[in-house]
């Protein structure tokens, strides 16, 4: 591998003029349109913008899941276009979680086994107080030896979580986490995902179309036409009134 540059130490993802063209020619479409942002390390990010604004293609650059068109990404102090295909996929292996819509659980593993089935596909070894460590962190200690099936909605997407968390990664990155989830389970997945980032300093990304998920962030990001349009930073004293400020901000755009 090249040398790499670093970014700055405060920074756990860093995107420089970042462009990304899907197709070619008349049917060309510009997802991201030279995007600059650092993602403070300890902190939790909210990104947000109407359909088609490029906040997932922006989640899936910084995470390394897509190539950028132009244009560099640091994540954990690597710049990931100095790598190939094995060194990222070890890269997100070791320094990256993700959280998804959809909870990817294995009905027929508990949910401890499912906490370190990754981590067995990869060729890791990941021991017992490291997964009752991750479980713990979700509040899920009493609920290890229990299938999905067993599990409410909002469980079943801690111990995607958790599963997420087991390596104790650089970045969390969390695309639509609550997309699934009732109003009630919502919270309760949102306030744990909160607690990590207070707690265990966990850098948290999550694309979100929904206000009140936004509002437990420490700074939301607007997108628009796929660009930087707004950085917003929250109080922690009010998530209500931080979803009203968010709402209003989304209605503007989407005027």
């Amino acid at each position: 591998m090249t040398t790499t540059r670093q970014a700055p130490a405060s920074d756990a993802v860093q995107l420089y003029t970042v462009r990304k063209v899907y197709g070619a020619g008349d049917r060309s479409v510009t997802a991201l349109d030279g995007v600059s942002i650092g993602f403070p390390r300890g902190t939790f990010t909210a990104i947000m913008g109407p359909s088609g604004s490029g906040k997932s293609t922006l989640l899936q650059c910084a995470a390394g899941l897509d190539r950028p068109t132009d244009g560099r990404v640091m994540v954990a102090g690597v710049d990931i276009g100095q790598m190939n295909e094995r060194e990222r996929t070890k890269l997100r292996r070791d320094h990256i979680g993700f959280v998804f819509q959809a909870f990817n659980l294995v009905e027929s593993l508990t949910a401890a086994q499912n906490v370190e089935l990754p981590s067995r596909f990869a060729g890791r070894r990941v021991n017992r107080e490291q997964v009752a460590g991750a479980l713990a962190a979700v509040g899920l200690s009493e609920r290890a030896s229990h299938r999905p099936s067993e599990l409410s909605g909002g469980q079943q997407q801690r111990v995607a979580l958790a599963r997420a968390l087991v390596t104790r990664p650089d970045v969390l990155f969390a695309d639509e986490p609550t997309g699934a989830l009732d109003t009630v389970t919502s919270r309760e997945v949102l306030r744990m995902m909160r607690m990590l980032v207070d707690k265990e300093s966990q850098t948290t990304l999550m694309v979100t179309h929904d206000p009140v998920a936004a509002a437990v962030a420490d700074v939301v990001v607007f997108l628009k036409d796929g660009r930087v349009t707004d950085r917003i930073s929250l109080s922690r004293e009010s998530d209500t009134r931080n979803a009203a400020s968010i709402a209003a901000h989304m209605a503007r755009l989407e005027a």
